[in-house]
Order: structure tokens, then C-alpha cells, then sequence
């Protein structure tokens, strides 16, 4: 377990790393390339520089979402897949907190624009980190429901 947590954390620091580690380098490759694609066509770090800096509207216009849409799940795939290759997930259902955190950090980056929490516009940065804490809890939900009815995987 311990070794897939690490391929976890190398993922979460950058995909494709987890993948790297688990020896599949092509696939560590195309991962980390479409990282990079994804984040320079987003504009994604200066994005993340204008938001740690507090310049939410500066951020929200930087901001390429028709990129920044697709890196949710690239980003949640890559931690997943690297978990389970490195032999984490023993259950069929461990992949459930991960997609349901791709879906709600996405929905998070389509509303980052515009939705507002006690008035205060979280641009998109912070308001689909803010989701990945539901969309983790909703798989982890979905996943003991599902185990405890004893459902079979497909």
C-alpha cells in the first residue's frame, strides 16, 4: 500500500510521474505531454499565479476554460491509474472518488467564472479545488453504498 500511496503523491505533484514509477513510461509520456499541453494552451500557471495572488478577474480572464475543461480528468485519471497499477484499489470500486472528483472539479471549473461563495468570486482555481472535497466524499459514498448492496462490478 505503501508504494501505491507514493505513486499517488508523485501523481497528484505531477501526472505521469505515478506512471514513471510504475515503469510504464510510455504511458508516463503521453500523460505527462498532454499535461503540458493542456496546461499551456489553459494558460493554466499563469492562471494559478494570478489566483494565489488574490487577482480572481485577472485569472478568470487568462483563463482558457475550452482547455481547462479537459484537465480534470486527465488530472484524476493519471492519480488513479497510477494507484492501481502500483496495486492500490484492491476493489472494484476503487476508481468511484476519483471520477466523481473529475465531474465536480469540472462542473467547478465551468461555474468558476461566475459562482460566488458569501460573495466572494473563487475564479478558477480555487472553486474546483473546493469541489474536489465533494466529489471525493460522493465516490467514497457511492462506493460503500454500492459495496454494502453487494452490487457486481460491470
Amino acid at each position: 500500500m505503501g508504494t501505491s500511496i507514493e505513486r499517488l503523491l508523485w501523481s497528484i505533484a505531477l501526472p505521469g510521474f505515478g506512471q514513471f514509477l510504475n515503469g510504464k513510461l510510455i504511458k508516463g509520456m503521453v500523460i505527462v505531454f498532454l499535461e503540458f499541453l493542456i496546461n499551456v494552451q489553459a494558460n493554466f500557471n499563469g492562471v494559478i499565479i494570478s489566483s494565489f495572488h488574490g487577482d480572481i478577474e485577472k485569472a478568470i480572464a487568462e483563463t482558457n476554460y475550452l482547455w481547462l475543461m479537459f484537465y480534470p480528468c486527465l488530472y484524476f485519471f493519471a492519480m488513479w491509474d497510477s494507484f492501481k497499477d502500483a496495486g492500490g484499489g484492491k476493489n472494484s470500486y476503487s476508481f468511484l472518488p476519483f471520477v466523481s472528483s473529475a465531474y465536480f472539479v469540472t462542473v467547478g471549473c465551468i461555474y468558476s467564472s461566475t459562482f460566488k461563495v458569501f460573495g466572494v468570486l473563487l475564479g478558477p482555481i480555487w472553486l474546483p479545488i473546493l469541489c474536489v472535497i465533494p466529489g471525493v466524499s460522493v465516490g467514497f459514498l457511492l462506493m460503500k453504498i454500492i459495496m454494502k448492496k453487494n452490487i457486481e462490478p460491470f
